[in-house]
């Protein structure tokens, strides 16, 4: 049946919902589509019904850093920034969350629009800014989730520094950081952390991308005593030199994954084909960073094997995509852009691909796949 109800679900979606949800502005479909989230989950009856595009499998379950996903497919920050909906996104079918970006302050973002869609492209220019309510309402509000929810839908929390003019210098950027940290780990309200140092729609840029600030960062995280498994999201803009700089950088600390990756900011480095005029702020996801974060991280797996736990995120669309980024050493996945291009059945349908893919391949489990495809590939 729910072959059936995804098939539906993706003709339908594309043939009728797509075409008209891209007739409007993507800030008011994103505002609408977190609003009606939040009412379905209070529907005991509606809020199952997601259910029916999900797809499971032992085959894709995996323990991670002592935590159980029962899939490798999540959604990565920027889609629930104030992590509104997780109840809804569990039901569609995704194995994990990262929620966020939080930060110490409430902040209202840049100036809209935030997004742009380049529909042939198959990517959205962001603009966002790291909008969300502050990390104190948010913390307030996971408490009240019942912990049943992330017992198998991990949640990780995207932390980054507030987005104001009066929190551009260093030092004021980390206890930001070490803010939300400290905070989050003292209510006990998510699974995982990611740390963001790679936002570029920010006053200040992304100090943090460099290997002597970064540094000063993770040393000061440090010093938290976090207990809970902490991700770094990495910039894909960097040559592979400056990139293993940074990577050198967060080995020396308490973080057990890395985040690969976060916009492309470069409009040159590929072929857009969707006018977009310089009028239009903010860089690029889906597509376009499909094959530079999937090379970065070959290069990283090949380079750490098991230092780091990899996501991998960056212009999934199908099972094939996950299945490449898996295979070049993403222990999990994650995307946004997808789903949104495709409908909300896609995750049930990369799932359900990955284990004819594994099947395939003559693997028995998701966890045998990691980085198979690394070291035969000469990317380093």
């Amino acid at each position: 049946m729910k072959h059936a109800v995804r098939r539906v679900t993706r003709v339908g979606y594309q043939r009728v919902a797509k075409p008209l949800l891209f007739k409007l502005h993507p800030d008011g479909v994103h505002h609408r589509l977190v609003r009606t989230a939040k009412i379905v989950q209070k529907s005991p009856i509606i809020k199952e019904l997601p259910r029916l595009w999900s797809h499971s499998s032992r085959a894709l379950e995996q323990d991670v850093l002592g935590i159980h996903f029962s899939n490798p497919v999540g959604v990565s920050a920027g889609f629930d920034k104030n992590i509104d909906m997780p109840s809804v996104l569990r039901n569609v079918g995704f194995g994990f969350m990262v929620g966020g970006s939080v930060t110490a302050r409430a902040c209202d973002g840049n100036p809209r629009p935030w997004f742009y869609r380049l529909p042939r492209t198959k990517a959205l220019v962001v603009h966002a800014g790291l909008p969300n309510q502050g990390v104190e309402y948010i913390a307030q509000r996971l408490a009240h989730w019942p912990k049943r929810l992330f017992a198998d839908f991990p949640l990780s929390v995207s932390v980054a520094k507030t987005n104001t003019k009066d929190n551009v210098s260093d030092k004021a950027a980390i206890k930001d950081y070490c803010t939300s940290l400290a905070l989050l780990e003292q209510r006990g309200v998510c699974q995982m952390y990611e740390i963001n140092i790679s936002c570029p729609n920010t006053y200040g840029g992304e100090p943090f991308t460099t290997p002597d600030r970064l540094e000063e960062l993770l040393h000061q995280v440090d010093k938290l005593g976090l207990t809970r498994p902490v991700f770094v999201k990495m910039p894909i803009d960097k040559p592979w030199n400056e990139f293993r700089m940074l990577l050198e950088v967060v080995a020396r600390h308490n973080v057990r994954g890395v985040s690969i990756g976060n916009l492309l900011k470069d409009r040159k480095q590929v072929t857009l084909r969707d006018d977009l005029p310089d009028v239009v702020k903010g860089n690029l996801s889906g597509m376009p960073t499909q094959k530079t974060s999937t090379k970065l991280i070959r290069q990283t797996y090949n380079a750490y094997g098991d230092r780091f736990v990899i996501i991998g995120i960056g212009g999934i669309f199908t099972a094939a995509d996950a299945y490449e980024k898996i295979k070049a050493g993403s222990t999990l996945v994650a995307l946004i852009t997808g789903m949104i291009f495709e409908g909300p059945q896609l995750v049930g349908d990369i799932n359900n691909g990955l284990e004819k893919l594994l099947k395939a391949d003559g693997y028995t489990s998701i966890s045998q796949a990691i980085g198979v495809d690394a070291i035969t590939k000469n990317s380093v």
